[in-house]
């Protein structure tokens, strides 16, 4: 063997020792690729900062259309004033997403004939205008109270109670607010729990004088003993099922559904290299795959680690100003990055998920990602027993994770077994030329 390759295959050998012990707590892979939120079309994502009653919810809002037109319509548990209402930057959300997507990694194996064994990877331990009298006298009418009205950034927001839902969709639609028909039944089932309505719309001039093309996130902050997010106004108009990311940060642990099945994605599978060229295709069929195999009324965890760390890290932790911007409200520079953050995901429609989501907080600091790991096969020259074992377990292995990646995706296993051959060519004749 060359002394570049003899190099090579001492360094790789020593990192699979270091990274590949029992007692390593660190998974020690290559991060190559991410599942972000991008692979969705109009994924819905949600922040919620929590501790006690106390709560910062960021909405994300992934409007297209002309802003003139937007409106926004959420059910609260209590009457929101001006200082509880913020633009938020959506760059932060970016970054939570970035941070806790389910992740691509890859390892190298070393050369057998000096590590003598191959180890697999670990798995992971301004205001409203202000309404004249009549107009007041209409609301009544209605049975509609604005209780509140202010302008946040570019957003005119008002907080409305109502005594029955026909008299508040009358009201939204007679102030041109495009609900869709029929919102009257679900409006009602709020309206009992005496919840209260924050109604949002684009003030034009205030939108100009803010020089960004897209709309900025809603932030709000409240005291409530329920934990919960409401979400089923948004299936009135929806014919196929939608996609919901929820990023819950917590001092605690993990965050849990608990009106319906919280279960980890499938993850620590080991599968083909061809997929690292695949990766949003493969996450989306394993996705689709394991929604259908839990009967479409299941939340997804994605992701639950302490904020402070990561490893492999598909963005790097937010820093404490970054998590400040997030909703966090309990940090304290004296006690560390005490943040745990869950990402839930969540594919819900009308049949599956009539309840809207119904939160608790665990103490769980278990650490979990959906991380899928590719393994390269050594391919420098091997002169010992132990390589000739290890040339004639890698068939084996190959099939393995074909197996496994037709299981997780529903993908034909020929057509896998096709694509593996083609990739497997190019790695060893990628080695060769790297290391001669």
């Amino acid at each position: 063997m060359k002394p570049v390759k003899i190099l090579i295959a001492l360094l790789i050998a020593v990192i699979a020792v270091i990274c590949f012990a029992p007692q390593a707590l660190a998974f020690c892979g290559f991060y190559v690729a991410k599942a972000d939120t991008k692979l969705y079309n109009q994924a819905s994502q949600v922040v919620i900062a929590r501790n006690g009653d106390r709560n910062i919810i960021t909405m994300a809002n992934d409007y297209q259309g002309e802003v003139k037109d937007f409106a926004l319509v959420v059910p609260v548990p209590v009457v929101l004033e001006k200082e509880q209402v913020n633009v938020g930057d959506s760059k932060i959300i970016e970054r939570l997403d970035g941070f806790s997507a389910p992740r691509l990694v890859e390892y190298f194996d070393p050369n057998p004939c000096i590590s003598l064994r191959v180890l697999a990877p670990p798995k992971p331990a301004g205001g409203v205008s202000t309404l004249d009298d009549r107009n007041r006298k209409d609301d009544e009418a209605l049975g509609i109270t604005i209780e509140a009205q202010f302008t946040v950034g570019e957003y005119d927001i008002l907080i409305l109670s109502a005594k029955e839902s026909n008299g508040l969709e009358t009201w939204l639609k007679q102030n041109d607010y495009q609900i869709p028909s029929g919102a009257s039944r679900l409006l009602q089932t709020y309206i009992r729990q005496g919840m209260k309505f924050f109604v949002a719309k684009v003030n034009l001039a205030e939108f100009e004088k803010t020089g960004y093309q897209l709309l900025r996130p809603l932030q709000m902050a409240y005291e409530s003993p329920r934990f919960m997010l409401p979400i089923r106004l948004g299936m009135i108009n929806g014919k196929s099922a939608q996609d919901l990311v929820v990023y819950i940060l917590s001092p605690e642990g993990q965050v849990e559904i608990t009106n319906y099945r919280t279960v980890k994605v499938p993850s620590d599978s080991e599968i083909p290299l061809f997929v690292k060229s695949e990766f949003g295709d493969f996450y989306k069929s394993m996705f689709q795959k394991a929604y259908e195999r839990e009967g479409k009324k299941v939340a997804f965890m994605e992701y639950a680690w302490n904020m402070a760390w990561c490893d492999p890290c598909a963005a790097e932790p937010l820093s404490n100003e970054e998590l400040k911007k997030a909703g966090v409200f309990w940090l304290n520079p004296n006690t560390g990055t005490n943040v745990f953050i869950t990402r839930l995901h969540v594919r819900y429609s009308r049949d599956k998920f009539p309840e809207d989501l119904i939160f608790q907080e665990t103490s769980n600091t278990e650490q979990f990602q959906g991380r899928y790991v590719l393994r390269h096969p050594f391919a420098g020259e091997m002169d010992c027993k132990e390589g000739e074992n290890y040339q004639k377990s890698l068939p084996g292995r190959y099939e393995d994770q074909a197996q496994t990646l037709a299981k997780l995706t529903g993908w034909k296993i020929k057509d896998i077994r096709d694509k593996m051959n083609l990739s497997q060519s190019q790695s060893e004749h990628w080695w060769n030329s790297v290391f001669p």
